[in-house]
């Protein structure tokens, strides 16, 4: 039987040619990075659009994870005259007066406690208390959040997941179900129990094993009894959320859900731009033959830096981005996908939670380099982010995606307009 030819399709008024996706990743301060790209991005759409233009006008969903996650909420929760929260140009400025506050720097650390105990046995005076202070650093997390989930609670107040101005994807993880729970808007359209409050939700990506405390609460289901949540950051789960973002949205389309019910299953084409928060894989920071004498503690913490969270991190990172560009490159729409990310960070600019002054300028110009750079692609035979011939730089990609993405706004009021008469 000969193959059905497939007409062009007069797309439902809020859809045109894409559905159009933002994704950021985990990473704690190194949120500072696509914090830059993301003001880069309002600005191109401002200059096509007009000042007042926001990402949440852009974009059918924003996910992240961790950092993405508060910077999601940020971009989509409603603020003043129902617009977002934050411009996309007040993330660094936020970073710069909060990060501080969050990962307060001790002024000393666990090895010098340590030291400081031996010194106190010496003179015979407060060596308990300095035993009791080095050996809490290891046996609780490195912060307790406090400023953190106030802050939250005073941002975001009693704002519910479907309040948000746009969709919302943001992975965390069930520790006492040892499974994913994704808050999206979409699911929580059928599930009542998932339409918690933003910064519960935030609290609890944000809970970053070893760094932050796991976060408890509580959400009525369907019929008002209460169900509780044991979160941690979803970063262990989907450090980069992109393909759960991707996910949420199909599901919707696959199963003729009335917002997209003129999108066939092989008609819908998705833009991404995905935004990572810095890797720091050209440093070896570890070996098998080192890490093959570790023992618990080495895993958590080793040289200033906690191997089994950059593990998790990374390979969850990775995976996902191996998997998009598959997936884009399969469908020949490769050029819909855009991954911005460094893989050069070293030292304390690797760190999610060195926080002084000057390590967080460093990463705001790393975030102000790395559009400077070319636009890259992963290699899936090398498995290597390499540059795209001809493609630019990572600025020149931003311009051509807010392009994309304001012609994608036009025709879908045109459309409206269509539909309207």
């Amino acid at each position: 039987m000969d193959h059905q030819i497939l007409t062009p399709k007069v797309l439902h008024p809020k859809y045109g040619n894409f559905v159009t996706i933002l994704s950021i990743d985990g990473g704690g301060i190194r949120g500072m990075i696509p914090g830059v790209i993301l003001a880069s991005l309002e600005s191109e759409l401002q200059k096509l659009d007009g000042k007042d233009a926001r990402l949440a006008d852009y974009f059918d969903v924003i996910s992240g994870t961790s950092t993405g996650g508060l910077i999601s909420a940020m971009l989509t929760a409603p603020g003043k005259d129902n617009r977002p929260l934050y411009a996309a140009d007040e993330i660094v400025p936020f970073y710069y007066e909060h990060c501080p506050k969050i990962f307060p720097q001790s002024k000393y650390g666990l090895k010098t406690t340590l030291l400081f105990a031996l010194m106190a046995f010496h003179k015979c005076r407060g060596i308990f208390s300095a035993i009791i202070d080095g050996m809490q650093d290891l046996m609780s997390p490195k912060y307790d959040g406090k400023y953190l989930h106030d802050l939250l609670k005073k941002l975001l107040g009693t704002t519910k997941l479907h309040d948000t101005l746009t969709n919302v994807v943001i992975p965390t993880f069930d520790i006492k179900k040892l499974q994913p729970i994704i808050f999206s808007t979409y699911t929580a359209e059928d599930h009542k129990v998932l339409d918690a409050n933003l910064s519960d939700i935030c609290i609890s990506t944000s809970a970053a094993p070893t760094y932050l405390p796991a976060h408890h609460f509580t959400n009525k289901d369907e019929n008002g009894k209460n169900e509780e949540f044991h979160l941690i950051d979803g970063g262990v789960c989907a450090n980069n959320p992109s393909l759960v973002a991707i996910s949420e949205v199909t599901k919707k389309i696959l199963k003729h859900d009335p917002k997209f019910s003129t999108f066939a299953s092989e008609d819908f084409r998705f833009l991404l731009i995905s935004l990572g928060t810095g890797s720091n894989r050209t440093e070896k920071k570890y070996d098998a033959k080192t890490c093959a004498m570790w023992g618990p503690v080495s895993w958590i913490f080793y040289n200033g830096s906690t191997p089994i969270t950059d593990v998790f991190m990374e390979a969850s990172s990775d995976m996902v981005d191996y998997h998009n560009t598959l997936v884009f490159e399969a469908f020949r729409s490769k050029d819909n996908l855009l991954r911005v990310e460094d893989e050069t960070l070293h030292g304390d600019l690797a760190s999610v939670d060195k926080s002084t002054p000057e390590n967080l300028r460093n990463l705001e110009n790393i975030g102000k380099n790395l559009l400077k750079k070319p636009v890259s692609r992963l290699n899936l035979g090398t498995g290597l982010h390499e540059p795209v011939p001809n493609a630019g730089t990572n600025e020149d990609a931003i311009k051509r995606f807010a392009k994309l993405l304001s012609d994608e706004r036009k025709l879908r009021k045109s459309n409206a307009n269509v539909a309207g008469k």
